[in-house]
Order: structure tokens, then sequence, then C-alpha cells
């Protein structure tokens, strides 16, 4: 369990998914190449991975982990370009706040 007293800001998941052309998705993944090593290299980065999903031909998965919201929005920037934007169909991704997790490894 967390302790109150400690002032510890909380992980930040970013996670959900993008629904794009079939056709197009391998094309929208490598268009995101560079905003996965920029994020990955980032300050307060943990994990970061934009990846086409296994089952869904139309899907592209989105995680995100991050130290805290600071480092999230240090990132940010204006998000996708309107190229980028244009290409996606619908998108449910949601931020999370994370206060405490279990290692399973």
């Amino acid at each position: 369990m967390p302790d109150p007293d400690r002032n510890v800001s909380p992980m930040i998941i970013v996670a959900g998914h993008l629904i794009v052309d079939p056709d197009t998705r391998q094309e929208a993944i490598e268009d995101r190449l560079e905003v996965m090593i920029a994020a990955r290299a980032a300050a307060g980065c943990l994990d970061f991975s934009i990846a086409a999903d296994p089952i869904e031909p139309d899907r592209i998965n989105i995680y995100e982990r991050w130290e805290s919201a600071d480092a999230v929005e240090s990132f940010r920037g204006d998000g996708p370009g309107d190229e980028q934007q244009a290409a996606i169909r619908s998108a449910d991704v949601a931020q999370y706040e994370i206060a405490d997790m279990t290692s399973l490894t």
C-alpha cells in the first residue's frame, strides 16, 4: 500500500488503439518510428510502443509508460500532424495515473 505521507508523482500509462485503413497500417506505424525513438530517449519515459495488432488488420496498439505527468507533457508537443490525423478512422486512447504497482517478474 502506498505511503500517504510520501509526496510521489503517480506513474502515467497511456494506452489504447487507433483504427486506420488496413492497407496503410504499416506505413502509419513507420511514420511514427521517429516519435517512438525520441520518446524512448526522453527524460521520464519508461516505455513507448506503437505496434500493429496481431488480430485486427486495421488496429494499431498504443502503449506508453512515464515516470510522471510532467514527463509526458514535456514530451507530448502538438500530437500527430494533419496527414497522420487524417489517416486515423477512430481512436480510443486514455491516460491513467498509477499510484502503486506490483512487479510480476
